[in-house]
């Protein structure tokens, strides 16, 4: 039998990549539907202090609208010369939620004084699992690099064309990896393989 996990997202990236990554791992009985795909309801703003808070919250108004064991991811860039910040301001750094560009001009703008060797950072994604009865998992993953001075790729998403992560080699951006480079090395693929566990015991509790 088929459990539906609801990811409470609609960004199309994101799902594929949370699609990806669980296919990769193996998971079989797992059906994988967005917000898209269940009836609307209100969503509480993120106002956590933490991304784990923020995934927390999500998750849990996933999961009580729902019914679904919900999965909610809450993700950012914490730079070190910006004392961690943009953090869980990513999304809406440049004042409009969900605006990559802005937000990406932006952090390039802040950081364009800053020498090559303060220009370190991260990138953090805390995953939460709800379920119907309330029980709760949540886990975080991070992915290390440097603030590059200007965009290179085409592919991911948010700030990934401004993103050396230190574990690839000719530190290609996040943007110049291809699918399969990122889920194997990414903050969210990290923070995903760390809740993996919960998910299948999704299906043994089935």
């Amino acid at each position: 039998m088929t459990v539906r996990v609801l990811v409470a997202s609609r960004n199309p990236k994101k799902l594929a990549e949370l699609r990806r990554v669980i296919a990769a791992a193996g998971v079989d009985g797992l059906e994988v539907v967005g917000l898209d795909d269940v009836a609307p309801y209100e969503e509480a703003p993120e106002t956590g202090a933490t991304f784990e808070d923020n995934a927390l919250l999500k998750a849990r108004d996933g999961a009580v609208a729902s019914g679904l064991p919900c999965v909610a991811d809450d993700s950012g860039i914490a730079v070190d010369a910006l004392n961690g910040m943009p953090g869980v301001l990513s999304a809406r750094w440049s004042g409009r939620h969900g605006d990559d560009q802005a937000n990406l001009e932006l952090l390039l703008g802040q950081m364009r004084d800053v020498p090559d060797e303060r220009r370190g950072g991260a990138f953090v994604s805390a995953c939460a699992l709800v379920r119907p009865d309330g029980s709760e998992d949540v886990v975080r993953g991070t992915w290390s690099g440097r603030i590059l001075r200007a965009p290179r790729g085409e592919n991911g998403f948010g700030y990934d064309p401004i993103f050396a992560p230190d574990d690839t080699v000719g530190e290609r951006s996040a943007a110049e990896l291809t699918p399969e480079e990122k889920d194997a090395v990414s903050h969210r693929a990290r923070a995903l393989d760390a809740l993996l566990p919960a998910l299948r015991d999704l299906i043994v509790d089935d």
